[in-house]
């Protein structure tokens, strides 16, 4: 982890400022012509009808203005909290098996009497959100029950990755690590993906079935154009604009990233901070606010090929679902996954829609559905985590068939 990931946080700042922004100039915008159709409102604002035709404008004015500034007022003094807080990571890492470039394979340990499993994240976030807090952590967990645990460590792309693509990570440096793996456990292992890790696995299991006992899909999107088309048609409509920045950059740069993300829900951030600035520092609230937000401010760039295959092949042209997503040449088709697959769909996700990670499982021909009432990130690091996601997972990696 960086020394400070909260310093330029949270990420992007001026963006989250904008858009609080624009939300107190549209409300003042629009009070003039509430009050003037409040007769005839429909939907949600037919109830404010009455008392918008009785309001004096002066005075609604000076009330919207005074929200908008204790709004404001309280996400900048919950940032300020959050940048201030005492709180650090108490995880040290374990011992590293493999590095690779900016890439490092990690042991958990853990007995293996239950088997072993090697946990992919995405390559957009840190990995440790796998690991993040004591009583909050996947990795620790699967190893106490008796699981042998090893994850990918991706890191921050390094002079070595500059030009890597997925088939890079996948036929290389993944097949590399599963290797490694498979040699300190003695015999094959589970795959287990979060998120974009979820593809990453299932390209990794279809073309080494020789050494992957078990693939596990956690919150992993396959049809891209399911549940919220609008996002993919989105990022197919920046193609344009995109494109050059990328190639001008050779990266996607954080802040865009975080940009994009920001997108899905704009107000997302600002209420998060503003509730957090009402919280005591030393709360167990607290502690777990900043702990997920050092993670989610301490993400890293994607390179630039990688960044086009995902924005451009996944989302916009769907590849994965139509089955026309290669990697290193084979084109990556879960019907030919003949191991025992698991497909956790979270149902409250805002990040992946429950439509797009459900999609697969239909296209595996031995899978078993997990439906978990969380979030995205909440299936994994949530107060509920352990009994909705946690166990069941060691419970199926275990399970006979």
């Amino acid at each position: 982890m960086p020394r400070n990931p909260r310093a330029q946080g949270p990420r992007p700042l001026v963006l989250h400022l904008a858009v609080q922004m624009a939300s107190l100039l549209g409300s003042l915008a629009a009070l003039p012509l509430l009050k003037n159709a409040s007769p005839s409102l429909k939907g949600p604002l037919s109830s404010l009808g009455p008392e918008l035709a009785a309001a004096n404008l002066e005075a609604l004015h000076k009330a919207v203005l005074a929200e908008a500034d204790r709004q404001i007022q309280d996400f900048l003094q919950g940032v300020l909290a959050w940048q201030g807080n005492p709180y650090h990571r108490p995880l040290a890492d374990p011992p590293v098996l493999l590095t690779e470039g900016t890439t490092r394979l990690l042991d958990y340990g853990g007995t293996g009497r239950l088997g072993a499993v090697l946990l992919i994240p995405s390559l957009v976030n840190r990995a440790y959100i796998l690991d993040l807090a004591p009583g909050r952590s996947l990795a620790r967990f699967l190893a106490l029950q008796g699981h042998r645990v090893f994850l990918i460590d991706w890191d921050q792309p390094g002079e070595a990755e500059r030009d890597f693509g997925l088939s890079d990570y996948i036929a290389g440096r993944l097949e590399r690590a599963l290797r490694v793996c498979v040699r300190a456990h003695g015999s094959k292992l589970a795959l287990a993906g979060y998120c974009m890790g979820g593809l990453l696995a299932l390209a990794l299991a279809q073309r080494r079935p020789e050494a992957v006992s078990r693939l596990a899909l956690l919150a992993a999107p396959w049809d891209f154009h399911a549940g919220k088309a609008e996002q993919a048609q989105l990022l197919a409509s920046l193609k344009p604009v995109l494109e050059p920045l990328l190639e001008a950059l050779g990266e996607m740069p954080l802040d865009m990233l975080q940009a994009l993300f920001a997108a899905l829900d704009p107000d997302l951030a600002p209420r998060k901070f503003r509730a957090f600035a009402h919280l005591a520092k030393e709360s167990p609230e607290a502690q777990a606010f900043v702990s997920l937000e050092d993670w989610a401010n301490d993400g890293v760039p994607l390179t630039k090929k990688v960044a086009q295959e995902t924005l451009f092949g996944w989302y916009g042209d769907n590849r994965p679902f139509k089955g026309t997503w290669e990697i290193a040449g084979l084109a990556v088709k879960p019907q030919e996954i003949a191991c025992p697959a698991l497909v956790a769909v979270p149902g409250q996700d805002r990040i992946v829609p429950p439509a797009s990670a459900r999609a697969v499982f239909s296209q595996l021909p031995k899978a078993r559905l997990l439906e978990v009432a969380a979030g995205h990130i909440g299936m994994m690091v949530g107060k509920g985590a352990e009994e909705k996601l946690y166990r069941p997972l060691s419970d199926w990696l275990q399970a006979s068939w």
